[in-house]
Parts: C-alpha cells; structure tokens; sequence
C-alpha cells in the first residue's frame, strides 16, 4: 500500500494555470492525491480537481479566457473595498463543479485565506467550497474581501501562506510536494506609477520575503518543493495560460518519477 500523497498547490494568478498542467502529467502516471490545500489560484484549481473535474476538463475552460470574463468593476469601489467583485468567476466554476459543500468532494480539500480582522491565517475546509476558494483569491485592493462562514473579512492566502503544506500534514499526508507557481517576486522590477500596480508590487515582495522564511522552516517535512520555470509571465495579467499549462506539464513530467518512489512503502 502506498503512502498517502498530499500536494500543496501555491497562490499564483494567472501563472497557476501551470497547476493544471502538473496534474495531468501526474494523471497520465496513474499518481492522485489523497489530500490537497490550495492557495489563491492554486485553491481554486484545487477545489475543482477535488470535486471531479478533469485537468482536461480545466485546461478547456481556461482557454482564451480574459479578464472580463472573470471579473466585474464595481460601482462604488471605495465603499466595497475592492476595484472588482467575483461573480462571474464564481458563475464558471459553478459551470463546471456545479455548488459544492466540502464534505461532497471526492478528495479531502483546505484552502487558506487571510484574516484582516484577526491578522492571521485562517484554514477553510467547511461549508461552500466555491466561496471559500473565491476568499482564498481576494487579492486586496483589487477584489473586495470576502465573508466566508464566521469569518466577515477575508483576502488572499498568500499574503502570509503562499504554500500551505504544513496544512497538509495536518490532514494526514505521508508525502508532501509543494508546487510554487510564484518563485521570488522581489526581483528587481520597475512598478508603473499606478496606485494599484504600485500595492501589488509591496505584496509580492512581502510575500516573496515570507514564504522564502517560511520555506526554510517548513523543508524538514516537504519531500519535494518544486518551481515551475515561467520566467517573468506576469500573474496578474490573463494572458499566456496556454504557456503556464505547457510549463506546469513539464514540471510534472520530469518529477512524477520521484514521487512514485516517494509513495513507495
């Protein structure tokens, strides 16, 4: 009998498109998870995957997709803290897993979402799994925080768990492979003088700052913390998934190897 695998997918916009691509590889290997958490992008991949839907199934409904094809402006932005609202997002996923509670998917899911009223991350594995991923990807200033059962204000995962494998092994996982779609955002980078570019450029180099100190204290328990190589692909522009498919597809290819030696007893 083999180990139980748990696969953390991390946060990633656009550029987690490659999550999709990684579970095909490790699909056509014959390699599922018994667990899987998710952050930002990589809950929403995670929460349809564990609900049934296909890599296939996924890679077709991300194709030449815009971002007005998953996101609304909103009327009075200042007011609703936040330049854009979910709903159209949330009606595809709806499209394609239809309104699941967690306890109804077929592999044991967590997201993680950050708490602005706690400060603090703060796990979601009950209730509506849609609105809970849709929480995990409220990045702040650009979508208005979400509230998810006792929860009233929540944003992105990543903004202190990029990764969320030590949920993982909370849940029981044997086998931990973390797939960090982000890498180091801190690069030198010139941010345009938009006040929105400008406050996401501040959060990924907090986050990148984080999840490298993170990182280091997590790796006694991660069996493999992997990166798929999409150069400087922009997250936060809908734009070249086909290409961060085709990366993540690659990534699973060279190590779903070593993972099958991994599961092994």
């Amino acid at each position: 009998m083999s180990k139980k695998l748990g696969l953390a997918l991390g946060a990633g916009g656009s550029r987690g498109v490659a999550h999709i691509g990684f579970l095909q590889a490790l699909e056509e290997a014959y390699i599922r998870p018994s667990f899987v958490t998710g952050c930002s992008m990589g809950s929403i991949v995670g929460a349809c995957y564990c609900a049934g839907a296909s890599p296939a199934a996924l890679k077709e409904a991300v194709e030449g997709l815009g971002l007005m094809d998953i996101a609304m402006f909103n009327i009075a932005p200042v007011r609703q803290n936040g330049l854009m609202k979910m709903g159209k997002a949330r009606k595809r996923i709806v499209d394609i897993i239809g309104e699941k509670d967690f306890g109804e998917l077929h592999i044991p899911f967590a997201c993680v979402a950050t708490d602005l009223v706690k400060g603090k991350t703060v796990v979601l594995d009950k209730g509506n799994v849609i609105d809970a991923a849709l929480a995990s990807s409220s990045i702040p200033g650009v979508f208005t925080p979400a509230s998810v059962g006792e929860y009233q204000m929540l944003v992105d995962g990543g903004i202190l768990e990029r990764v969320p494998a030590k949920q993982l092994k909370k849940m029981g996982a044997e086998v931990i492979v973390a797939v960090d779609v982000l890498g180091d955002l801190a690069e030198e980078k010139e941010p345009s003088g938009k006040l929105i570019n400008t406050l996401l450029r501040i959060i990924d180099i907090m986050d990148t700052r984080n999840t490298m100190n993170k990182r280091r204290g997590r790796m006694k328990y991660i069996d493999l913390y992997l990166e798929p190589e999409l150069g400087d692909m922009d997250q936060y522009a809908v734009k070249n998934l086909g290409f961060a498919y085709d990366k993540g597809y690659e990534l699973g290819l060279k190590w779903r190897d070593e993972i099958k030696l991994l599961m092994e007893d």
